[in-house]
């Protein structure tokens, strides 16, 4: 995710401490609000996607419950760190190597995240319009198990490789909230294909693989009407949608503030900006489980249920 060690970000830097748009009051309450929701519907939609057989074994949520195991390592680490941080005032004293993990989880876990999403958007085409190369185990394993499994060692042992065992010096500076420069950022080649590939390349797929995904299946109800299969596809196809809503609105402006860095523009052209996109953009993780806890069917009939259950005891209640 972005962070205080981005070549747009300045906030280790005078010019950006001057200038500071949102305070450190702010962000703690915001992230601490959406916080403590964000965890309840992360456990909430893994309990029930783990524990429930069906919705187990059903290919479209297994990259859902990767997504929300992530996200969920990243709510009870990142965001406890930062708002430890912002209540101390910047005055916190730590290791190196917790600056590195640090770093690590920040960066790495969300691009990881953001990568497995990206693969997401794509597969749910395969499993809604061509459901026959998942039709046998083989296939399944070729097409559905075998690509996540590849992105997220792939990401891990990437991040590893160039955070925790960097190719060269990782900089500390103990003043900024990661504090860590990471040889990620410092290195030309490496952080370029760190932004194409990690940061640009994978929200252009879920951009487009989202509106193409929401086309075909409006034709598919212009096409064969409201049966029984559109409604299930549809479904599938909200569960996406709503995610990609909140990386569209959230997670896109940082990373085109990312390409306007790479492309030469100043940062100090873009710095008041910079701070509103790293803002919004450590929302798109607290977003994005209770996004995916209300657009699960499944769970909606649960409360729908649980909610008339409810309704019944008050009504059968005896008047005292």
């Amino acid at each position: 995710m972005s962070n205080d060690n981005d070549n747009f970000n300045y906030s280790n830097n005078s010019f950006l401490g001057d200038h500071e748009s949102i305070s450190n009051v702010v962000k703690f309450w915001v992230y601490l609000i959406f916080l403590i929701p964000s965890i309840i519907c992360s456990m909430f939609a893994l309990y029930y996607l783990l524990w429930n057989r069906t919705l187990r074994h059903a290919l479209h949520n297994h990259a859902i419950i990767i997504f929300l195991s992530i996200g969920l390592t990243y709510e009870v680490t990142i965001y406890p760190w930062m708002l430890l941080f912002f209540y101390k005032e910047g005055i916190w004293e730590r290791t190196h190597f917790f600056c590195s993990l640090w770093l690590f989880i920040d960066w790495g876990l969300y691009y990881t995240q953001t990568i497995l999403f990206a693969w997401a958007t794509m597969e749910r085409h395969i499993l809604i319009f061509h459901d026959k190369w998942v039709s046998t185990k083989t296939k399944r394993l070729l097409v559905h198990y075998m690509p996540l499994a590849i992105l997220a060692f792939y990401c891990l042992i990437y991040y590893s490789a160039t955070i925790l065992f960097p190719p060269c010096k990782n900089t500390f500076n103990g003043y900024i909230m990661i504090c860590v420069d990471g040889c990620l950022f410092k290195s030309f080649l490496l952080h370029t294909y760190d932004t194409v590939t990690h940061q640009i390349v994978p929200h252009l797929i879920i951009v487009g693989s989202s509106i193409g995904l929401l086309i075909r299946i409006r034709w598919q109800k212009h096409r064969i009407g409201q049966s029984l299969k559109w409604r299930k596809h549809w479904k599938m196809t909200v569960q996406l949608l709503f995610v990609s809503i909140i990386y569209l609105i959230f997670g896109l402006p940082s990373t085109l503030l990312h390409l306007l860095s790479f492309c030469g523009v100043s940062n100090y052209v873009t710095v008041v900006f910079s701070q509103y996109a790293l803002f919004l953009n450590y929302c798109t993780i607290l977003l994005c489980p209770i996004a995916s806890a209300v657009s699960l069917p499944q769970l909606r009939n649960e409360r729908m249920n649980f909610l008339r259950l409810r309704g019944r005891g008050r009504a059968v209640a005896p008047i005292t």
